[in-house]
């Protein structure tokens, strides 16, 4: 071995010995850092268990508070509509005896013309917050008044037109052969009144509403074309939403101050069996709102005159002193013209469940002549302004009935 060649072997002695050291270091190092991934992997499969269970614990803490939520909700609305219904049912006997009042003063004044107009614009007045009170009254749970006799279409519909402020600019076109059975008269006349308020209140002032009753091959259809500024697509979603609905109709949900009409005409067309929409265009550009009456609340018996309305009337008319009529008296309430009745469509002679359909050849009520009648005394005029009222009248008069009864 020469000189040269020993430092060499030394050298690459010490080399291979520092690369078994560096070897063997890093193989330490690896086997540390499988070992800590190992740990890490171990802490992230713990903290991913917590986390799972972290997460199902707050989803049941949620359902738990919105099932909690729900039902505290749910009593402050059963609370809530248990005080307005005390509070309406109340009400309702305030007006009920306030009618009585006002019947007396037309009985016992009702000789004077203008005493009798103002009381009848007492009467109209109380009439619409009965309305109200009646509303309210079903969104709380409560019920109409029962009424015993049936009315016909033609009487139901200006039973409605009676309820209403504006009620002068409404006209009813059209008769049909039929009549709407007792239980179903006074919701109908609510629901219908409703439809016209919101008609009145929502097209211009001094603007005509129609109500234009036609018989289909399913039952009678009542009309209500106003000539208002129509209803957006998202109106139209709330209002169907509210004519027909699939749960309770919250009080709190019908904003400040609250729309009751929708949510009032959809609860009683729910509950008593007929159709409301307000998704069409009337032919002024407004809404057509139309109610469907089906065959099962119609018939085709005829409305007889209630005897004590017409023994008052016969009372009244003895009882009022005979002066000498003025040269031309004016009358209070000009003569309105009224279209001519519609003829019957011949339909089906049965319904869709096979029973026959009662129809009768002449109509159950007369509408009104557009001629105008003779010149008459003004207490001749008054009689006839109090038959006329408790004529109208006669569509609304129910005996209050309240509780969870069918009727």
């Amino acid at each position: 071995m020469t000189f040269a060649q020993g430092p060499l072997l030394w050298a690459l002695v010490v080399v291979a010995l520092v690369a078994v050291g560096a070897v063997l270091r890093a193989r330490r190092t690896n086997i540390g850092l499988r070992r800590q991934n190992a740990e890490l992997h171990q802490q992230r499969d713990v903290l991913q268990r917590q986390r799972d269970e972290l997460h199902v614990a707050y989803a049941g803490l949620t359902h738990q508070h919105s099932a909690e939520l729900a039902e505290v909700r749910k009593d402050a609305e059963e609370e809530t509509k248990a005080v307005l219904k005390a509070a309406v049912r109340t009400l309702q006997g305030l007006a009920d005896e306030q009618q009585v009042v006002i019947e007396n003063a037309q009985r016992k004044y009702g000789d004077d013309p203008g005493i009798l107009a103002d009381l009848m614009a007492i009467d109209h007045a109380n009439s619409q917050f009965g309305r109200r009170a009646q509303g309210i009254a079903v969104l709380c749970g409560g019920w109409l008044g029962r009424r015993e006799t049936v009315a016909s279409v033609f009487d139901v519909a200006r039973s409605a037109q009676g309820r209403i402020r504006q009620f002068d600019r409404v006209r009813v076109n059209g008769q049909v052969n039929f009549s709407v059975v007792s239980r179903a008269v006074e919701p109908v006349a609510v629901v219908l009144a409703e439809l016209l308020a919101n008609a009145t209140n929502y097209s211009a002032p001094g603007a005509p509403v129609e109500i234009n009753i036609q018989a289909v091959p399913t039952g009678v259809c009542l009309i209500v074309d106003d000539a208002g500024l129509g209803m957006g697509q998202e109106e139209k979603d709330r209002a169907a939403a509210l004519l027909a609905p699939q749960a309770a109709i919250s009080v709190s949900s019908l904003g400040i101050p609250p729309q009751f009409g929708f949510a009032v005409s959809g609860l009683l067309a729910a509950r008593y069996g007929f159709k409301v929409s307000v998704d069409s265009v009337s032919p002024y550009g407004g809404v057509r709102a139309v109610v469907l009456l089906p065959d099962e609340l119609l018939t085709g018996d005829v409305p007889s005159p209630p005897p004590v309305a017409a023994e008052h009337h016969d009372a009244d008319v003895a009882a009022l002193p005979r002066r000498q009529a003025p040269a031309s008296p004016t009358p209070l309430f000009p003569p309105v013209a009224q279209s001519a009745a519609a003829p019957q469509p011949i339909g089906p002679a049965t319904t869709s469940g096979g029973l026959p359909k009662r129809r009768r050849k002449s109509p159950v009520s007369v509408v009104p002549s557009a001629e105008p009648g003779p010149v008459r005394s003004n207490e001749e005029t008054a009689s006839r302004l109090g038959a006329f009222q408790r004529g109208t009248r006669s569509g609304r008069d129910t005996t209050t009935m309240e509780g969870p009864e069918f009727q």
